[in-house]
């Protein structure tokens, strides 16, 4: 009897490692050996470009504050983390410089820069995924800190209506709009996620803010103050925070995905996406790859091949406005999503 049921026991584990076996072997036939690649010289790039201080900066030597985050995310999407891997002294001096950046009152930046709140929100994301990989005690304590008074900062800054603007509610007399409220929201969930405390009936607003923007298309318009229309950038990012929040059967979920499979689906047209087409693939790539392989496997090898084809000589990538460091950042971090070290970005 004990050898049945240890031969029993032996054909269940090798039945497993099979499955196992062709899933493993279904995601590397959905990876270009070239996307991997193209991310890594993207990546070297950017460590080329790091100041000494440790942050990175777009044009005119804008959004310092942002582009650290962004660029430091993308550094971790490739497995290194402060201590270990070979992006760890970059990413610890970009760290550093944020922790640096941290207010009294909670603000990841300062109150001059230009749309502040972005710089917030994605170095609540950023730091928030370092935060849970941290092995020395001090700087854990310290980003413990740093992130717990910048979910209080956030909470402060939060419009009547539930949004955020580009900078805090009282410095913006409650302007809010679409794109800087998703940043928040994502921030914040990477915040839980990681452990720190985040008041529920913060992201419950915020939530509702982004239903209440959602035109009748399924689309998610610029403001509840200026519509506008919908936007396919925004769209995308909205429903990659519903994601994030688990929210993947419920109506608004739906409308947002059927409204994007329709208008960003096999476009590449850039103007359309009012000029975000990267902005807009961020989330939107972190949406298909939550969908599961069969969707991820497809859109990755239609995307992958549009970002590969632009990339300079130089690694990096320098569409757009901003500058390439945002630019090398997003796609670097679409490059390497399906890596799966993330938390917030994981299915």
């Amino acid at each position: 009897m004990g050898t049945l049921m240890l031969n029993r026991a032996s054909i269940a584990v090798m039945l497993l490692l099979t499955f196992l076996g062709r899933i493993d072997t279904v995601l590397a036939q959905t990876k270009d050996p070239k996307a991997k690649l193209a991310a890594q010289r993207g990546i070297d790039w950017l460590v080329s470009e790091q100041h000494r201080s440790g942050y990175w900066e777009a044009n005119q030597g804008q959004y310092r504050v942002a582009m650290t985050a962004l660029a430091g995310n993308a550094m971790l999407c490739e497995g290194s983390t402060t201590t270990r891997g070979r992006l760890a002294k970059p990413i610890s001096r970009a760290v550093d410089y944020l922790i640096d950046t941290a207010q009294p009152n909670g603000l990841i930046g300062y109150k001059h820069d230009y749309h502040y709140t972005y710089g917030h929100g994605f170095s609540m994301l950023f730091l928030s995924q370092v935060y849970g990989e941290e092995e020395n005690a001090q700087r854990r304590e310290k980003l413990k800190e740093v992130l717990t008074k910048a979910v209080q900062f956030c909470g402060e800054a939060q419009t009547p209506d539930g949004g955020w603007g580009y900078v805090s509610a009282k410095d913006g007399n409650n302007f809010d709009e679409g794109s800087t409220c998703v940043t928040q929201v994502q921030g914040l969930r990477a915040c839980r996620n990681a452990g720190i405390p985040v008041p529920r009936e913060v992201i419950d607003k915020a939530v509702e803010y982004i239903r209440k923007c959602m035109a009748p298309d399924g689309g998610i318009q610029y403001s509840l103050r200026n519509a506008g229309g919908s936007r396919p950038p925004i769209t995308a990012a909205a429903i990659a925070c519903l994601f994030n929040s688990g929210d993947y059967e419920n109506e608004t979920a739906k409308k947002l995905l059927n409204y994007c499979q329709k208008n960003i689906e096999g476009t590449n047209n850039q103007a359309q996406m009012f000029g975000h087409w990267h902005y807009t693939h961020y989330y939107y790539s972190q949406v298909q790859y939550r969908l599961g392989d069969d969707k991820w496997s497809k859109y990755f090898s239609t995307i992958s091949k549009q970002i590969m084809a632009q990339q300079s000589a130089n690694g990096s990538w320098k569409e757009g406005h901003v500058g390439p460091v945002y630019v090398t950042a997003i796609n670097s971090t679409i490059l390497l999503l399906d890596n799966g070290y993330l938390p917030i970005y994981q299915r």
